[in-house]
């Protein structure tokens, strides 16, 4: 899976049932509209800094967490480390990193 929007939506999608919350219940937590959510996790959109902030404040987790998805390959089934993440990202994609991983350590 080379699309980073969908394995980003997949983790959160993931970490919200794993923490048993419906979609409905983690939007509104978040204070966005739950059809807003459900595009985030099926890969339409990427969420802003402050949404993935906010998920992850609600799901009660780092924020990093929710980039440790496993990437699935037809070819090959292993994790995928963050060098690997970086070294394929596009720059848009390396900018977003970059953005997160700052406002984290902030």
């Amino acid at each position: 899976m080379r699309n980073r929007k969908k394995m980003l939506g997949a983790r959160i999608k993931e970490l919200r049932k794993a923490k048993g919350f419906s979609q409905d219940q983690l939007s509104e937590t978040v204070a966005i509209e739950s059809n807003y959510l459900s595009r985030i996790e099926v890969g339409g959109c990427y969420p802003s800094l402050d949404v993935l902030e906010r998920i992850a404040d609600a799901l009660r987790i780092e924020m990093h967490d929710l980039f440790l998805f496993v990437h699935h390959d037809p070819d090959a089934t292993s994790k995928k480390g963050l060098e690997d993440i970086l070294s394929s990202a596009s720059p848009d994609e390396r900018k977003l990193i970059y953005k997160i991983i700052k406002a984290v350590r902030q």
